[in-house]
């Protein structure tokens, strides 16, 4: 079993980081076929990446999410729509899936956060929230292991 954690975000306008903030954790966590990526924004590279994996995640900020995070299954677009800056994980999956003719297990992780203004550091509740995302995510990797 290989799972894949991709965090995405600018960590250069604070809670934006939580995304990157996450797979860094995760990483650092050094388990047995467990990998991460981060970046600044998804792009339709990343389909190379995790077409051979069985589980992905993708992990990335959000204003809207419930606290600390939602968590949720994702599928592939049929529609691709993308702009010449970033994708979003379902084309990603997409891509994947029609280039490579496969398309891993794949979720969305929402991590809650409430400041993205110009400035590093995350805010005091957002780096709550990211403590209570590794926590559930290091649980459902252990388990999908």
């Amino acid at each position: 079993m290989q799972i894949h954690v991709i965090g995405y975000g600018n960590p250069g306008r604070q809670d934006d980081g939580l995304g990157v903030a996450l797979a860094d954790e995760i990483e650092s966590l050094g388990i047995r076929g467990v990998t991460a990526d981060s970046d600044y924004q998804l792009n339709v590279e990343y389909s190379a990446d995790i077409c051979s994996v069985d589980v992905v995640v993708f992990a990335d900020a959000s204003m809207s999410a419930a606290e600390p995070f939602e968590f949720t299954r994702i599928q592939p677009a049929r529609e691709i729509t993308f702009t010449t800056h970033s994708v979003n994980p379902a084309s990603v999956l997409a891509v994947c899936r029609d280039v490579y003719g496969r398309c891993p297990e794949a979720y969305q992780l929402a991590i809650r956060g409430y400041s993205f203004e110009l400035g590093e550091g995350l805010t005091e509740k957002a780096m709550g929230n990211l403590r209570r995302a590794v926590e559930f995510l290091s649980g459902f990797i252990t388990e999908k292991l």
